[in-house]
């Protein structure tokens, strides 16, 4: 049977990491989280002193760069970054770097060696419109901005417990507009995707939501 392309989309904080994450694990597919590679090369350009706004520089680096992304833990170039990505410094970072076209081209093109052959669940904003728009299925997850920012504040991985909860809100707001209006590959949810909404939702609930949707792809082959 063949594996499926799984695209999981949405804003900061709707849960795209935890559901994927849970699906992959569950389908005992690839996890892919795309926004992970963006973050990476935003903490490579800061390393190396690359300037953000040099996009052509920055596309050599990406280029150049070697990133992976498996089992939770993120690389570039022989670097751990797993935790150093997760930072508000490098959220803005890699809104400059998700803001640049031929940046993404170089990214999105890595994307679809990585999850042509199926067996994956990847996830980003512009999966089932960009990366994967012929994606066996397609899921776009949101959540309120109350919600999304409790979310963040509450997760260590992107040190929410450091910042106050207006500082939080703020830089998702900031996040939304940027991904939102960007030229190349806005966010915005795919006309064949299911849209999920998690405010309130428990992730076993969630997670079973999706699994029915897979089941039907499976069962409708």
């Amino acid at each position: 049977m063949k594996r499926l392309i799984i695209a999981i989309d949405g804003p900061s904080g709707a849960g795209k990491g935890t559901i994927a994450r849970t699906l992959a694990a569950t389908l005992n597919y690839r996890h892919v989280d795309t926004g992970a590679m963006y973050r990476a090369i935003g903490w490579k350009a800061q390393h190396d002193g690359v300037p953000l706004d040099d996009e052509a520089a920055v596309v050599v680096l990406a280029e150049r760069s070697n990133i992976a992304v498996e089992g939770g833990t993120v690389s570039i170039d022989g670097h751990d970054v797993t935790q150093a990505i997760r930072t508000p410094e490098i959220d803005k970072a890699a809104s400059s770097v998700a803001r640049m076209p031929h940046v993404r081209e170089v990214l999105v093109a890595r994307q679809r060696r990585i999850g042509e052959q199926g067996g994956v669940v990847m996830e980003g904003r512009d999966i089932g419109t960009v990366v994967f728009p012929n994606a066996d299925l397609k899921i776009y997850l949101d959540a309120s901005a109350e919600e999304r920012a409790r979310r963040r504040l509450n997760d260590p991985a992107h040190s929410g417990g450091q910042a106050g909860a207006a500082a939080v809100a703020a830089s998702i707001q900031a996040r939304d507009q940027s991904d939102t209006t960007r030229t190349a590959s806005p966010l915005t949810m795919a006309t064949d995707a299911v849209l999920i909404d998690t405010t309130g939702v428990p992730i076993p609930e969630v997670v079973a939501r999706v699994m029915r949707l897979v089941e039907e792809k499976f069962s409708a082959r």
